[in-house]
């Protein structure tokens, strides 16, 4: 049995050196709404974990039904129940609870209970008894056949994005779940390649990139710029999660495929067609022979999924990508699916902000603050337990000196508390001395009006300076609000010096 530990919580010191003691954020009451009470019943009438099965739904769809309308994948609802030709949990929820699948894709309730009758049939194939039922961590493989994954290293990434969200905790549609500590047992997943982790493959095009490659059945191998000329980038939303995505193009049966899919919460990107071959992402052959498809994780009718951290990483690429094969860098080398000749596709949507974007490829800066407040390591605003050092090695520092502490199985995070006058839209910006031996991964928890969000920050090297990690939607009054992790797969001391926060 191989047991990972998730705990991304808040976590406040206690006067025990000897003894780590856990503390969350304040608790959020949660009033009786419909979708609680639905998620509520379903978890009882099936022995799932509650907290469980709402992160589930979240990581698949942020608890947004879309009306019934399917993913690219063919799921439906906001536990994304599947029709398609190697997943077929919809009609597995049909059988099981007796409804009929018109009804599954449409009521919220129906689809949560089908979901958690889907999800109780897994635990039962595993063996779980009603003892191991009770704890979340031993839902993991269940939780990862619910994915019906392509790969062991897609099944590891679905089922890890899910049990984040437990550790993290979540706020949305009136149902919340609380940050918490879980001992995950991924059993032979934990042999599974960790697309999260630096050690994945590096992307053969863009480094910063993770690779997986597409089912052969998916895209036509090629020798561009030698075939054809690349002269256009084309964006897409790709109308589910990024694990979920990831898998649709390994599976042959999808017949579509994009050269570079992008993460929600912090932008980590996975290339999955070399640029050198055509992906089937336009629906017009042309353009697909002559432009490179971005796939950003969400839904065109959601604007949550688009975050800071989303549109700087794939911007980032964007620039990258257009330098590299001479796109201009304008509405007219870069496009959204929508304005291909000939679509019948909406990407990106409304919600998408274009200018935005358009100003982050071109290396533009964001608004300037209307409020701003700066809490330094020293500030009686600082928080950490005793297991985080003081320093004051490097010149890079912010004020007197910084806090550092060794990457373990644990959050145990410093945090900085401010008193935000208003709720709005506020950027973040993290000051931090770089050194080769600081942390390449480590992780900044936002205390977003949503529910927590977490950007890793390679902190090896651009010390010195204010580095934002991107805008968010903030709650008024005095809170946590930046805290710095320890639990992450990067390697060195994480480094918690100042933060700056800043209304625009």
């Amino acid at each position: 049995m191989t047991l990972v530990r998730t705990r991304l919580v808040a976590l406040v010191a206690a006067a025990l050196s000897t003894l780590l003691v856990l503390a969350v954020q304040p608790a959020l009451a949660e009033r009786g709404t419909p979708l609680s009470d639905a998620f509520a019943k379903a978890a009882a009438a099936h022995d799932v974990p509650r907290d469980l099965l709402v992160a589930l739904g979240y990581a698949e769809t942020h608890l947004d039904g879309h009306a019934g309308e399917p993913s690219a994948s063919g799921g439906y609802g906001l536990m994304h129940l599947v029709d398609n030709p190697t997943n077929k949990t919809l009609s597995e929820a049909a059988a099981l609870t007796g409804q009929p699948a018109a009804t599954l894709k449409k009521d919220d309730a129906a689809n949560i209970l089908g979901a958690a009758a889907v999800l109780r049939s897994y635990a039962d194939k595993l063996g779980l008894d009603e003892a191991a039922r009770k704890d979340a961590g031993r839902w993991y493989k269940a939780v990862a056949e619910y994915g019906h994954a392509s790969s062991p290293e897609t099944a590891r990434l679905y089922a890890d994005a899910v049990y984040e969200m437990l550790g993290l905790g979540l706020q949305a549609r009136g149902v919340t779940v609380e940050p918490q500590e879980v001992t995950a047992d991924r059993g032979d997943l934990a042999k599974a390649r960790d697309l999260n982790a630096q050690a994945a493959v590096a992307s053969p095009d863009y480094p910063p990139a993770a690779w997986v490659a597409a089912s052969s059945s998916n895209y036509r191998v090629s020798n561009r710029e030698t075939s054809y000329n690349i002269d256009r980038i084309v964006i897409h939303v790709t109308q589910g999660s990024y694990a979920g995505t990831i898998s649709w193009f390994q599976n042959p049966a999808a017949q579509v495929s994009a050269h570079y899919v992008v993460k929600s919460s912090n932008g980590a990107i996975t290339q999955m067609v070399r640029d050198k071959d055509v992906g089937w992402h336009a629906g017009n052959s042309t353009y697909n022979n002559r432009s490179i498809g971005i796939e950003h994780e969400g839904w065109v009718n959601d604007a949550s999924w688009f975050t800071d951290a989303m549109y700087r990483s794939s911007a980032a690429l964007t620039r990258h990508l257009a330098d590299k094969y001479g796109v201009p860098k304008n509405r007219t080398g870069i496009i959204g699916h929508n304005e291909v000749p000939g679509a019948t596709h909406t990407d990106p949507g409304p919600h998408w902000n274009w200018t935005t974007y358009m100003n982050y490829v071109n290396g533009g800066t964001t608004n300037p603050p209307t409020w701003t407040t700066t809490v330094d390591n020293a500030s009686s605003q600082f928080t950490a337990s005793t297991n985080w050092g003081t320093s004051a090695y490097s010149s890079q520092r912010h004020g007197a000196d910084y806090r550092f502490a060794d990457p373990v199985a644990a959050s145990d995070p410093a945090w900085y508390s401010a008193a935000i006058p208003s709720a709005g839209t506020y950027r973040i910006e993290v000051w931090y001395p770089s050194d080769p031996g600081y942390n390449s991964s480590a992780p900044y928890i936002v205390a977003a009006a949503g529910g927590n969000q977490t950007v890793y920050v390679d902190q090896r090297s651009g010390g010195g300076a204010w580095r934002s990690i991107g805008t968010f939607q903030l709650n008024a009054g005095t809170q946590n609000v930046v805290g710095v992790s320890r639990w992450t797969g990067g390697t060195g001391y994480v480094i918690a010096d100042a933060v700056r926060i800043s209304r625009i």
